[in-house]
């Protein structure tokens, strides 16, 4: 099963992806972790990419599809792809329909995490999360047993993403909603859209997720 998973930053797209990933054999293909990965190890593709990104330009839609197409020859057929982050255009839908044309394969499901703007803002706003093992925790919805100590690790240092203020994550949300008002309705058309409430707890929003996919592989 392939599957795109759609939603703002801080709408939860990574925390389910690595239960998929856990629970159903799927692969996480997110765009900017397989660009970095693609130059590190020098692929024909990677090259491309690493020449336009020390020229300082944008990397191109092809290079893009490149790197998405390596990676899913690199795939053993297991459970599946995770899309996350690609497509955002509808040139990008189009790629990605031929990608998986060409390798026999076809794109089952889009999963919007569906969030409330103001609450997103809560959320992403007061996370934090321990210097040393990366344990995340909030202000208001998750502190440390101990104030100041970490409950896995013990340590006593934390971190906060300088980029997690209101401002930021407001202009990302606005970004999103741009970058995904043109594709959506070309997936609605063919029935492929299904939403889930990002805002409910984890586990929730796993069993939607799980309704969802299992809902899409039961026969006719």
């Amino acid at each position: 099963m392939n599957i795109i998973l759609l939603g703002p930053p801080g709408a939860g797209k990574g925390t389910q992806a690595s239960r998929l990933e856990q629970q159903r054999g799927m692969v996480q293909l997110s765009t900017g972790d397989m660009l970095r990965a693609a130059v590190k190890a020098g692929s024909p593709v990677g090259l491309k990419a690493k020449a336009v990104m020390e020229a300082g330009e944008l990397v191109s839609d092809a290079i893009v599809s490149g790197i998405i197409g390596e990676r899913l020859d690199q795939l053993d057929g297991g459970g599946g792809a995770i899309f996350d982050g690609y497509p955002r255009t509808a040139p990008q839908a189009d790629a990605l329909d031929l990608l998986l044309s060409e390798r026999g394969k076809t794109l089952d499901h889009v999963i919007e995490l569906s969030v409330d703007e103001d609450a997103l803002v809560d959320r992403i706003t007061g996370r934090f999360t321990c210097a040393k093992c990366g344990e995340g925790y909030h202000d208001r919805y998750k502190q440390p047993a101990t104030a100041g100590v970490c409950d896995v690790c013990a340590a006593t240092e934390f971190k906060r993403r300088p980029d997690d203020n209101e401002e930021t994550v407001r202009t990302r949300m606005a970004e999103y909603r741009a970058k995904t008002a043109p594709i959506l309705p070309l997936y609605e058309a063919r029935g492929l859209v299904s939403q889930v409430d990002g805002m409910a707890d984890i586990d929730e929003v796993s069993r939607q997720i799980a309704a969802v996919l299992d809902r899409a592989t039961q026969p006719a």
